[in-house]
């Protein structure tokens, strides 16, 4: 049994899926990253895009590096990369260097760039950084592994700060309702429906 294997299994952790359009988000480490799981869902529903979430307690704790989480080891993941043709992977980072960036890393480099220009016009106070020479290593998202680059047409890795999914930044504060700024939802809403399909990746 994997790790992620093992956390699925778990009876208190919620794995879903939703298939609507070729367009998918994406966010597993739901209840870890405080809000990600909610601003992944309500983007897909404005958009009626496709939505895969895998939703941990509060007390759980448990994360699971992104190149972990494998498609062989769950049927309603499998299913929903086989389905879409990209991906916005929704999850979240706290550092005190960078309250206010929000990071766009993964394997499109046209999508991460279709995106940036919506969250450019729809949010406030936040610095949407799309060059992957500008965001660390770590949080890139371009292991050939990680999810998000495992769709047909690969993904986006979205970063993003507490503020913005409306969570603390204070592990103490960890399973309290989040409430994700409404530019969020409406850039990721929009882009996923004006995203063209025969764009290439690069």
């Amino acid at each position: 049994m994997t790790v992620f294997d093992e956390l699925l299994s778990h009876p208190d952790v919620r794995e879903d899926v939703e298939l609507r359009s070729r367009f998918g988000f994406m966010a597993f480490h739901g209840g870890l990253e405080g809000g990600t799981e909610i601003v992944a869902r309500q983007a897909a529903d404005r958009a009626g895009a496709s939505v895969y979430t895998v939703v941990q307690p509060a007390t759980l704790v448990w994360h699971i590096p992104s190149s972990l989480v494998r498609a062989e080891h769950s049927e309603r993941l499998s299913r929903f990369l086989d389905h879409v043709e990209v991906v916005v992977a929704v999850h979240g980072y706290g550092r005190p260097t960078r309250p206010g960036q929000v990071l766009l890393g993964g394997g499109n480099r046209a999508l991460a760039r279709h995106l940036a220009g919506h969250l450019r016009t729809s949010i406030d106070g936040f610095d949407v950084v799309d060059e992957l020479e500008a965001i660390p290593p770590e949080l890139r998202g371009l292991h050939r592994d990680n999810p998000v680059n495992r769709a047909r047409n690969g993904g986006v890795q979205l970063e993003l700060p507490p503020r913005v999914r409306g969570a603390s930044p204070s592990p103490r504060d960890r399973g309290r309702p989040c409430v994700p700024d409404g530019g969020l939802i409406d850039a990721l809403a929009a882009a996923a429906l004006t995203w063209a399909y025969d764009r290439p990746p690069a």
